[in-house]
């Protein structure tokens, strides 16, 4: 067999990194978006793009992501073979380290390629050093869904203070079943759980005055909620309820709040996510017209 080249993609050559046959399936393409476009942008940069030859033919080729501001990628979400070991040499040898982002369709394994699909990525994904962490609802809210009506049992303020929002982070990040927070508290604390998740709000292309803080009408505390924008949508950056204030179905007020808060801010779609395990949150979108579009993978 011929050995194998591993090497990263250098500038003009995307056209060797879409040279590889698309099985559209799973990844990137299913979704519209395109390779050279996002490469064009910054998004996809030489050094955080490789790719596997053999006989000069590309066999295994993978994409890390970020925004143009980013120094470093966000997330590895574009990988995909023809040869699976050149997969996994592919993963083995590139010397970034960020989470890998499957994206499926819902329901990916009721149809049988398209589980295949994702089965050999995960797969290749776990020789080569990853872990599957969680998999995500994604959903998306457009106006034909119906604005869901405020409940209004909330009072919903601003707050300048990103210490004081830290704080509230610390609270909600007590008993949450997000997979990812779990995993920063239980490798680093609940502080560094707190402090991630107030820097990824901090670096969404958002206005800041946008968040708000949820308290009950005698004034206690029940959660925040943050609606935001990521680099492409609207999104319901994140909603969560305080510990003591569970099982009263306040995660559906602050998330019918977000969702109000991006309309007056025009957004014609909003973007949401949480765990499937999430089953309180799960429930809260669906009760507020949000339809499950899109699986997520987290391989970390």
């Amino acid at each position: 067999m011929t050995d194998l080249v591993i090497r990263p993609l250098e500038a003009g050559e995307e056209a060797l990194f879409t040279s590889l046959p698309d099985r559209g399936l799973v990844g990137r393409k299913l979704f519209g978006n395109d390779f050279t476009e996002m490469a064009a942008k910054g998004e996809y940069r030489p050094g955080w793009v490789w790719v596997a030859l053999r006989d000069d033919v590309v066999v295994a080729r993978a994409a890390w992501w970020g925004t143009p501001k980013d120094e470093t990628p966000i997330a590895l979400d574009w990988f995909d073979f023809t040869d699976f070991d050149a997969g996994v040499e592919l993963l083995k040898k590139v010397p970034l380290r960020a989470e890998y982002a499957l994206n499926t369709p819902p329901a990916w394994q009721d149809d049988p390629d398209v589980k295949h699909e994702v089965t050999i990525r995960v797969e290749a994904a776990e020789k080569a050093g990853y872990r599957k962490l969680v998999e995500r609802y994604r959903f998306c809210w457009t106006p034909e869904n119906g604005l869901p009506e405020k409940p209004g049992r909330l009072e919903f303020r601003p707050e300048p203070d990103d210490d004081v929002f830290l704080d509230v982070f610390k609270r909600v990040h007590v008993g949450s079943l997000d997979a990812h927070v779990r995993k920063t508290i239980e490798e680093h604390g609940l502080d560094a759980a707190a402090r991630e998740d107030l820097d990824i709000m901090l670096w969404m292309p958002a206005p800041r005055d946008w968040w708000r803080l949820a308290y009950t009408p005698d004034g206690e505390l029940v959660g925040l909620t943050l609606p935001s924008r990521n680099a492409y949508d609207p999104v319901v950056g994140y909603i969560a309820v305080v510990p003591e204030q569970r099982g009263k179905g306040y995660a559906y007020d602050l998330l019918v709040e977000a969702t109000h808060d991006l309309v007056g801010y025009g957004a014609e779609q909003i973007v949401a996510g949480t765990d499937v395990g999430n089953v309180p949150m799960a429930k809260a979108f669906a009760k507020a017209g949000y339809p499950v579009t899109q699986h997520r993978i987290d391989l970390v």
